[in-house]
């Protein structure tokens, strides 16, 4: 059963959970704008699976990360649920 929080942890909560959203969505931006648009001549030097790499960050890496990050997210927010005693049943 989920406590009620003082104004004080709410502010704390919210700090980390904004901190953790922003995070991942850098992540997510240098994976996508970075790798799949301005280092993507560097990268198309390489390949991955016969593709240029540069092209598949493009096309499969940044939804690939995506993916991953929405589960890293979910994964970090149970555990700060649980450190703020708000998590669900």
């Amino acid at each position: 059963m989920a406590t009620k929080m003082t104004e004080e942890q709410a502010r704390a909560y919210w700090r980390r959970n904004l901190s953790l959203m922003v995070k991942l969505l850098v992540v997510w931006f240098i994976v996508s704008y970075g790798c799949g648009i301005l280092l993507v001549d560097v990268l198309n030097q390489f390949r991955i699976g016969g593709y240029k790499l540069g092209f598949w960050f493009a096309q499969q890496g940044s939804i690939y990360t995506f993916v991953v990050l929405i589960f890293i997210y979910r994964w970090r927010m149970a555990a700060l649920d649980r450190e703020f005693d708000v998590e669900e049943d």
